[in-house]
């Protein structure tokens, strides 16, 4: 008997591999009838497959309409074989386990799942004890066919939404539209994300050699001599290029004025020699915030230095995602340096004024070494003696700041800093 055994073993070692479920069952079949009394323990233990199977296997032998020749798509078993769905006996597994996963269910004082991670082994275990007896991979099943996956957070709310909120995108885009009619420059304002200066991870992915990765810090701890980059930066809408002003001290609204300044400076007035009208749009809240009155203190300074009458629309609240230079390019520098340790001030100005696109974009970068204190007040007599026009609608949210002189300035200063 034990030569008979592993003789099968044998044979069937050497046909296992060509041959599908039904033709393992028929062979094994044939031999234990060949075998005779004891054949199908013979064969069972030879090759593995149970008792029950090689006995329909025998079955099947015995029935010469399950003999016929299959086609090649032709299903192996029969219609309806195989064990049955869970879903498919328990008719309430389904609504069960949306209810658990639906999303106002976590907090829900009558959640048997408040406050707890849904995770599908935490879901099948709630589900076994409502009397759902269920795996966590069919719970992963289910949830597929339901059209669920697994999500991460997306940053898409920022607070609750103005009722004028279309209207004031429609108002920066009716003065955006006239200022460039007039060839007069308009430009899109926002700090970037600050980054720690050093041999810190970055995200994104670069070539390397294969195995070979930059070594970083673990820790995110900022450097106390390298310290940080503030990237303040200004884009021109009309000219597809934009300016960085990377600061070292406090993102203050005279650091993000002072960031224009020098764009106009360094680009604005060569592109536009025949301004005499600047639109500024920046979001409401930050150095640059509507409520800032640091910010329309240094904004006359500016227009002083110029002779620009400048026009400011602010995003209404909620919407600083939408802000032109953030998908214009702040999205572009961030690409651009994926991946790259900013080990140094000079690296972190070297990629930003090296970021190009293919529609043209060009970008130009400075470090600002200056020091900008916090903390600054403006009195009520400072504000009364700016050259402020609100506009009619939404004054707050937009205005224009004419100079005090009358005219071009002819020799503007290399800074605008000045104590109050």
């Amino acid at each position: 008997m034990v030569d008979d055994e592993s003789k099968i073993a044998e044979k069937y070692e050497a046909l296992c591999g060509v041959m599908d479920e039904q033709m393992r069952r028929l062979w094994a079949a044939t031999e234990a009838r060949a075998l005779g009394y004891g054949g199908v323990s013979t064969v069972a233990r030879a090759v593995g497959l149970t008792r029950p199977t090689i006995t329909a296997g025998m079955k099947e032998l015995g029935d010469a309409r399950q003999l016929v020749p299959m086609a090649p798509e032709h299903r192996v078993r029969r219609e309806g074989a195989g064990r049955p769905r869970l879903t498919d006996i328990d008719a309430g597994l389904r609504p069960a386990l949306e209810e658990l996963v639906e999303p106002t269910t976590r907090g829900h004082p009558m959640s048997p799942l408040r406050w707890t991670c849904k995770s599908v082994r935490t879901l099948a275990a709630e589900l076994t004890r409502q009397g759902h007896a269920v795996s966590h991979q069919t719970v992963s099943e289910v949830l597929q066919s339901l059209g669920y996956s697994l999500q991460a957070n997306r940053k898409t709310r920022e607070g609750s939404e103005h009722p004028d909120r279309n209207a004031q995108f429609e108002h920066i885009a009716r003065r955006a539209k006239e200022f460039q009619q007039r060839a007069q420059p308009v430009i899109s304002v926002d700090t970037k994300k600050k980054e720690l200066v050093g041999d810190f991870k970055n995200a994104g992915r670069e070539w390397h050699p294969q195995g070979q990765p930059p070594a970083v810090r673990v820790h995110d701890f900022q450097d106390d001599e390298l310290g940080k980059a503030i990237p303040y930066g200004v884009y021109d809408l009309g000219a597809n290029a934009g300016w960085v002003s990377v600061g070292i001290d406090h993102d203050t609204p005279e650091f993000a004025v002072e960031s224009i300044y020098c764009w106009w400076r360094q680009m604005g007035r060569k592109t536009y020699p025949e301004a005499r009208d600047l639109l500024i749009t920046a979001d409401g809240g930050g150095s640059n915030g509507s409520r800032t009155r640091l910010w329309k203190v240094a904004l006359q300074r500016m227009a002083d230095a110029t002779g620009l009458k400048i026009g400011v629309c602010h995003l209404p609240p909620g919407t600083s995602k939408w802000n032109k230079i953030e998908h214009r390019m702040f999205c572009h520098i961030t690409r651009n340096w994926r991946g790259r340790p900013l080990e140094s001030l000079e690296v972190v100005v070297n990629l930003i004024a090296s970021t190009t696109t293919t529609k043209g974009l060009r970008v130009r970068a400075a470090l600002d070494t200056d020091e900008y204190p916090t903390g600054i007040k403006v009195d009520d007599a400072t504000m009364a003696a700016l050259h402020l026009i609100p506009d009619e609608f939404h004054g707050e949210w937009n205005y224009a700041i004419i100079p005090a002189g009358s005219g071009r300035i002819s020799r503007q200063p290399r800074t605008l800093r000045a104590k109050l």
